[in-house]
């Protein structure tokens, strides 16, 4: 024992001076992160795709925190944790009134403070991808993320999966922050926890992967996709490990005839096309009464809860996601006026959550009010023609489909969807062909979108088209600086006096522009005591120190060519071949018509539905 109490003296004694320091204490984690980024190949783009492993098992572990925290909050209202319809059909009436008003007074003032939360970095993980540098707000998102916790545990009629996708997205905005990676590696990094977010709510990678390159970053680019695939893939498996993932909906096997029946599934997905414009117009207008209310949020949250609670008393199946509702009619035999009934009051509770201002989502609760559409078209066919009438199953899934095709105009998403929460391979077919006819039949009408990133981005493109087809030739103006090659030191001398520029434009007897006359060369001549009458072609005139624009340049050449000079107007030349001058344009001429064109565009834009975790009121 004495020999090693010596041995020990002697390790201790020897230690390296920093643990033997005070200050042994941990790196904080701005030294970590130096010491991290020491490291070039941690962020080279092998390396990216270790990060997106982290990433999917970070969103996965959020995932499963928030059910978790779920549960919690249904301890704290002394129910048994479960599904959210199952727990509030435990509720007596009073509780299903005073729960959601509690609720949503809590969720509006968790989003009052996160309103009050200095703005230096974005709220929500579309615009951060779409729009920005990725970086996301941790103490808005926790808030927001806190809010729409309250409203699911009180039963509001909203997707509890937002929030777990802001979770995934917010790990990895952290993430990228931490290793101080480049805007563009952020934004990838912050679109791999948004996947990696919707592949453990959903049970989904594919889908997830899909969505977020399609929905949030607007392209299928291999470079994209792969990482995204990674995270969504590795959070799924997450899932598996830790005991968290099921098939969402397990059905039966579906056989399906190619005959009229398919005919019959093309129909059903046009009235989804009709339909889920009507069910987002809905929405709208009833985000846009509460609005004119001008309650403070906690109170219009509030209001939304005390509308909600009347419904619960009559249908506590009407709070949720959905999910219950559907795995029912999926299983068991319902009347038309009970699913009538259903789809009624969860349209209805789905108004009064989401236009009081919760956060969350309508993701799944579309996806109810699809599977309503079907169960319903599948009972008239079975009542007008009942031998071709096919399992109600089927249509119930094609609704889910073509509705949330419909909706979220990305039918490719829609159809991976219902093929990855069901895992019946027999679906893709009729999927295939409903989502794509219903998301046309959608894109006929001028509906509100649910994703504002969506708009911002077709409505970029199109003014991107129509300054493509615009060109200077209307902004062309009369050049009131010009001089000929035979003119006089004095004569530029007086225009200078008389225009407070810094170029004179210079052409011969033809009018075809030979350059531009600087004020600091007249200067230099003047102070070489020349005369006066010394003709303009005996001074230095610059042929190629400007550009020069052309009539038929568009819009957009034209402000390329201004961004490389500092002044306020270039001249215009006839064409290469033949460079008379014709004028000058102004580059606020040019910026005038550009936020014109802007602001023409914005009036067209229809209003949109967030189903984000910062969709504000």
């Amino acid at each position: 024992m004495g020999h090693f109490l010596r041995f020990a003296g002697i390790c201790l004694a020897r230690r390296p001076l920093f643990l033997r320091d005070q200050s042994m204490a941990m790196f904080s984690p701005f030294e970590a992160r130096n010491k991290l980024t020491q490291f070039a190949w941690l962020t080279n783009r092998p390396a990216f795709f270790v990060w997106a492993i982290v990433v999917g098992v970070a969103a996965a572990g959020m995932t499963i925190l928030f059910h978790m925290a779920i549960h919690w909050g249904q301890l704290l209202t002394g129910s048994v944790p479960g599904e959210i319809e199952t727990v509030v059909s435990r509720w007596t009436d009073t509780e299903r009134i005073l729960f959601p008003v509690v609720g949503g007074l809590i969720a509006g003032t968790l989003l009052w403070l996160s309103s009050k939360v200095r703005k230096d970095m974005n709220a929500d993980y579309m615009e951060a991808v779409a729009l920005s540098d990725g970086r996301l707000s941790l103490r808005q998102g926790a808030l927001r993320v806190l809010s729409s916790l309250s409203t699911v545990v009180s039963g509001g009629s909203i997707g509890r999966e937002g929030a777990m996708v802001h979770l995934g997205a917010m790990v990895a905005s952290a993430i990228g922050r931490f290793l101080a990676f480049n805007a563009n590696d952020i934004r990838l990094l912050v679109a791999c926890g948004a996947a990696a977010g919707v592949s453990a709510a959903y049970n989904a990678p594919l889908a997830a992967a899909l969505f977020v390159a399609e929905i949030v970053l607007g392209t299928l680019s291999v470079t994209t996709l792969g990482p995204l695939i990674i995270s969504a893939g590795v959070a799924n498996i997450t899932m598996q490990l830790t005991g968290y993932y099921r098939v969402t909906y397990d059905v039966k096997p579906i056989s399906l005839s190619i005959d009229a029946s398919l005919l019959l599934l093309c129909a059903l997905a046009i009235v989804a096309g009709l339909l889920a414009p009507l069910f987002l117009r809905f929405l709208d207008a009833i985000r846009q009464l509460f609005r004119k209310t001008r309650l403070p949020l906690p109170f219009s949250l509030a209001l939304g809860g005390a509308l909600l609670g009347g419904i619960l008393i009559l249908q506590p199946a009407a709070s949720g996601n959905g999910y219950g509702p559907i795995e029912d009619m999926l299983t068991l035999s319902w009347t038309m006026p009970a699913v009538l009934l259903m789809l009624a009051y969860k349209v209805l509770a789905t108004g009064a959550t989401v236009g009081s201002g919760a956060t969350g989502g309508v993701f799944t609760p579309m996806l109810m009010v699809g599977a309503s559409v079907g169960m319903l078209f599948y009972q008239v066919i079975s009542f007008v023609i009942p031998e071709l009438a096919a399992q109600p199953a089927l249509y119930i899934l094609i609704g889910m489909g073509a509705f949330l095709a419909a909706g979220t105009h990305a039918p490719l998403m829609a159809i991976l969807m219902i093929f990855e929460m069901t895992h019946r391979i027999d679906l893709v077919l009729p999927l295939m062909f409903a989502c794509v006819i219903a998301n046309v039949v959608s894109s006929l009408f001028s509906t509100p979108a649910m994703y504002g990133v969506t708009l911002s981005r077709e409505q970029a493109a199109r003014l991107r088209r129509q300054i493509s087809s615009m060109t200077l030739k209307g902004l062309v103006i009369e050049a009131q600086t010009v001089l000929r090659q035979d003119q006089t030191l004095e004569q530029a001398v007086a225009m200078f006096q008389d225009h407070p520029v810094r170029y004179i434009y210079v052409v011969d007897e033809n009018d075809h522009y030979q350059g531009v006359l600087s004020n600091q060369e007249v200067t230099r001549w003047l102070l070489s005591q020349s005369l006066m009458t010394t003709p303009i072609s005996e001074l230095m005139v610059q042929p190629h120190f400007i550009p020069v624009l052309h009539p038929d340049m568009t819009l957009g050449e034209g402000l390329e060519l201004f961004l490389t000079f500092m002044g306020e107007r270039l001249p215009v030349l006839l064409s290469k071949d033949e460079p008379i001058l014709l004028g000058v344009v102004r580059k606020s001429a040019i910026l005038e018509q550009l936020e014109e064109q802007r602001a023409l565009s914005e009036r067209h834009q229809p209003p949109h539905i967030d189903f984000r975790i910062s969709g504000d009121k």
